[in-house]
């Protein structure tokens, strides 16, 4: 685990530029230095300062940039403009932005209108408990069926658990009813009945009013309980008609079912949420994918599953121990209803230990019997796939044993367990579609869904727009960016989103003296060294200088024997007393291997490797060649690219005085796999005013938890190593937060912000640089469309650089839509940065050129990318850590799924091998 503020090696670099004067260039106290009562005491007093959150009160001024540090007197008037942490209030939108060239585009958000209506709240209990939605709904459905008097000709809305709505008020305050559930199977034979005792009482009253405040920018606070009704409102219908995941809804009238492979399909839906926003309230919909089980026979599934063809011809052979695995994982939780006698539904909790030829329970004379025999006398059923385990529901006590072929998977069922390559590839076909087909489809959605023919929606006096909102949207300029002065193209300006280097030679060209390359592939040793030199030719070519010879010759490994190859490299090098800068390693044929080559070099041996596929060794293209040149550049300390505004101190709250850029970002593991930890990194720029290099920390964290737990401790480092590499103080600190939902931010931005300012009071007495707190999502459904064919990019999508911070966005908090790449496949999906806490107040300007520019300077290719550079490369950082305790299961999975995973007794958090300092002295996650 790091970031304890713990010194690591490494001398400083030369200063970028001025500002040595004592106020910004007196390095930090060495935390030896101080007693350590001062800095408890230091701490305890911030501890103080935090409960009065640093948050924005009142609009800002314009333009004005802050002093690169407060004074003392000036720190203590700015925390006393502080707000209580109870009542947090997010940055306010300053103004809206100006620069760029206009264009009028749409948004998949539906104005919704609101007639007066007074609104009633009532708290619904059931006994017993149900933890189905499902089951609940249909409870309700049941309780209005035979009571209709009591509720006159109310027709409320039921959001499944426990909120029940009301257009006006119901003839009692608390009434207790018992309802009869009956449970009837295919052919309407009654199954089963149940009886509820269901109470509803009275629990608060409402009306619009402060909604309409709320979106006037009268009122600061949201008011939940009231958007809360209208979308259980909005939602009642489709939950009745369709198959619900999480706040998307899927049915057959959609699009039907397509096969995605080994049992899986993928289903189309909708996605649907009632958002406040500046035009009032906005539906935003949007086209939705899912993968569901098919719903076919057990053996079937088993078949598509293990890849066994026909499962006749199967049926004779036993599955393997590896076999029985993949299938009890798969299948865990999965319902099942029997083809023979009475309909029964089950849920599959493992399967037999025992082939079912094997499996034996006691009789009713109390004799042992074979399932085998069994089923042949009781159902005249000869089992043919007897050598196969049976499917087990119960518990382990006592099991329920069921014959696979006697199994039909039931309709309907989420497939939430991590995809494999062949079924993501399929699923993202399905999802991925060009912006006018995903147009089209969300038109059809709005008529698939109509609200206007809801009589529940004309109940609570709720109409939605047919057509998606028009916006007035800007498209900013491309930043230029600088190259080394010695190429034929020292600046470059990008177009559409990209630029080529074919003429520019990077702006800092690294040299590397000491390199050598490790071959597992099945390359030849005289193409594996051709490979090597058309690289070394290419990073050469480019402004590096790379010694032509390597250290050793290319050394070919097995791939069985990877860490036992690496650590005799590393020891033939180190006996040559030249420490590798570099090791080329081209990867073995068959996947799987790189998480363990990573996590060796970077954690064990204290190796910067690049790793190579071998098909893209074989073809040697220049493209290729120049990307994993840019990849070695910043990987043996060398910068490819700068903007030139800020070499020329000419960006707005960034040039004017040292100012360092967090990225943070925390991953969770896949649904499911309850032993790993969720892993935080956070990543801070080393080079103002550039800000284009990155130093990368990890830390392991509580399964899922969401907050940085060592941020202070992780932060503290970053600083202290910005100061040794520039010679600087941060007078400003600008954070880019990734991976928080909406119900999060008030909490992640008070623990964090407590974290960045205990961090720096720990460095320095009444050290206190201003922050601005900006929220990087990613996943939302949000998506935009051009009004202009000419205003597009080559796939049809809004051009790199459209922003938006009008209509769709928040009523009055600071926040915008910025696309700032290119399309490459289907509908571009613009990132949406909400700004938490701002004291350096940004104008809307500033912060979205600032953004937007950052995005040009991402380290690995010549295009723009879709997210700021920091929050990406923190992603990269804390996916790149999960290969070191996951191993090859880490890859694909992103971050985790989101299907709830199967919770055991949670795990202690296993902590990260440390990463060596001269690999973490770099940007080793590139």
């Amino acid at each position: 685990m790091y970031g304890r503020g713990r010194r690591r090696g490494g001398s400083p670099a030369p200063t970028k530029g001025g500002g040595r004067g004592r106020g910004r260039g007196a390095p930090f106290p060495s935390p030896m230095a101080s007693s350590e009562a001062d800095s408890i005491s230091s701490v305890s007093q911030l501890g103080g300062e935090m409960e009065r959150l640093s948050v924005q009160t009142e609009p800002p001024a314009p333009t004005q940039a802050p002093a690169a540090i407060p004074a003392p007197q000036q720190q203590k008037q700015q925390q006393q403009q502080l707000v209580p942490a109870s009542s947090v209030k997010f940055a306010q939108r300053p103004d809206h932005g100006t620069v760029g060239s206009r264009c009028l585009i749409r948004a998949n958000h539906f104005l919704v209108e609101l007639a007066d209506r007074d609104l009633h709240h009532y708290d619904v209990s059931i006994t017993p408990e149900v933890a189905s939605r499902g089951v609940n709904r249909a409870i309700m459905r049941e309780l209005l069926a035979s009571n209709s008097t009591h509720f006159q000709s109310r027709k409320p809305a039921y959001d499944g658990r426990k909120g029940f709505y009301t257009a006006g008020p119901l003839t009692f305050t608390s009434k207790d009813f018992v309802v009869t559930l009956v449970d009837k199977d295919d052919q309407g034979s009654v199954r089963k009945e149940r009886k509820f005792k269901v109470t509803i009482r009275l629990a608060s009253k409402t009306d619009l009013y402060h909604l309409k405040e709320f979106l006037q920018g009268r009122q600061r606070g949201a008011p939940h309980d009231t958007i809360q009704v209208l979308d259980v409102v909005l939602r009642e219908s489709p939950s009745n008609n369709c198959t619900i995941v999480g706040r998307s809804f899927f049915t057959a009238g959609l699009g039907g079912q397509n096969e995605i492979g080994n049992g899986i399909e993928c289903w189309k839906g909708f996605y649907q949420s009632l958002r406040p926003t500046q035009m009032g309230m906005s539906l935003n919909i949007d086209v939705s994918v899912a993968a569901f089980y098919e719903p076919i026979l057990a053996v079937d599934f088993v078949a598509k599953l293990l890849n066994l063809g026909d499962p006749i011809r199967a049926a004779t052979r036993p599955l393997s121990d590896s076999d029985r695995a993949k299938l009890k994982k798969a299948l865990r939780g999965v319902r099942v209803k029997v083809t023979h006698g009475e309909e029964k539904r089950y849920k599959i909790t493992g399967i037999s230990a025992s082939a079912t030829n094997q499996l034996r329970f006691a009789a009713e004379d109390g004799k042992q019997k074979s399932v085998v025999q069994y089923f042949l006398e009781k159902y005249n059923i000869r089992l043919r796939f007897a050598s196969w385990p049976a499917l087990q529901s119960g518990n382990d006590s006592r099991p329920i044993f069921l014959p696979m072929e006697c199994c039909k998977i039931i309709e309907g069922q989420r497939y939430s367990k991590k995809l494999n390559e062949k079924q993501v590839t399929a699923l993202l076909r399905e999802a991925c579609r060009r912006p006018v087909e995903r147009e089209h489809s969300i038109e059809q959605i709005v008529h698939f869904n109509d609200v206007a023919q809801d009589d529940l929606a004309k109940e609570f006096g709720v109409s939605v727009k047919k057509e998606l909102t028009c916006i007035d949207a800007r498209v900013l300029p491309p930043p230029v960016l600088k190259y080394h002065d010695l190429g034929k193209a020292r600046t470059v300006r990008p177009r559409v989103g990209q630029w080529n280097m074919i003429n520019a030679k990077l702006f800092n060209g690294a040299t590397v003296n000491f390199w050598m390359c490790v071959n597992f592939s099945s390359l030849g040793e005289q193409m594996a060294a051709s490979f090597c030199r058309a690289l070394v030719g290419m990073c050469n070519n480019k402004g590096m200088v790379i010694n032509p010879a390597p250290v050793f010759p290319i050394r070919s490994g097995h791939p069985n024997q990877l860490e036992k190859t690496l650590a005799e490299v590393h020891s033939m090098c180190n006996n040559e007393r030249k420490q590798l800068q570099i090791l080329i390693i081209i990867l073995p044929d068959v996947s799987g291997s790189y998480g363990t080559i990573k996590r060796v070099c970077e954690t064990e041996l204290g190796i910067v490797s690049q790793c190579c596929q071998p098909k893209q060794a074989r073809k040697c293209s220049p493209q290729y060649l120049e990307n994993v040149a840019l990849k070695i550049n910043v990987k043996a300390g060398g910068r490819n690219t700068v903007l030139e505004d800020a070499l020329n101190r000419r960006i707005p709250l960034l040039s004017d005085t040292p100012t360092i850029i967090f990225g943070a970002d925390v991953t969770h593991p896949q649904p499911g796999e309850d032993s790993s930890p969720s892993i935080a990194a956070i990543v801070a720029s080393m080079d103002w005013p550039e800000v284009t290099t990155y130093r990368g920390l990890v830390s392991a964290q509580k399964h899922r938890q969401e907050i940085i737990q060592d941020c202070a401790g992780m932060i503290r480092e970053l600083m202290i190593a910005f100061r040794r590499t520039t010679n600087q103080k941060p007078s400003r600190i600008i954070f880019y937060r990734d991976g928080v939902s909406e119900g999060q931010f008030s909490q992640v931005l008070l623990y964090e912000m407590d974290a960045i300012r205990k961090a720096c009071a720990s460095l320095e007495p009444n050290y206190l640089p201003p922050v601005t707190f900006i929220v990087v999502q990613k996943r939302h459904h949000t998506r935009l469309f051009a009004t202009n064919p000419n205003q597009t990019d080559k796939s049809g999508n809004i051009l790199p650089g459209t922003v938006v911070d009008t209509k769709i966005c928040h009523p009055s908090e600071h926040d915008f839509y910025l696309c700032s790449h290119a399309g490459i496949q289907g509908t571009s999906r613009p990132v949406h940065y909400h700004v938490l806490c701002d004291m350096n107040k940004f104008t809307a300007d500033c912060l979205q050129m600032l953004t937007n520019n950052l995005c040009y300077t991402y380290a690995r290719c010549t295009r723009s990318v879709s997210v700021v550079p920091p929050a990406y490369y923190a992603h990269l950082a804390a996916f790149r850590a999960r290969y070191y305790i996951e191993g090859d299961i880490a890859s694909d999975s992103g971050g985790g799924g989101t299907g709830p995973p199967v919770r055991r007794e949670a795990a202690p958090v296993r902590p990260l091998p440390a990463i060596s300092p001269n690999v973490k002295n770099v940007m080793f996650y590139c």
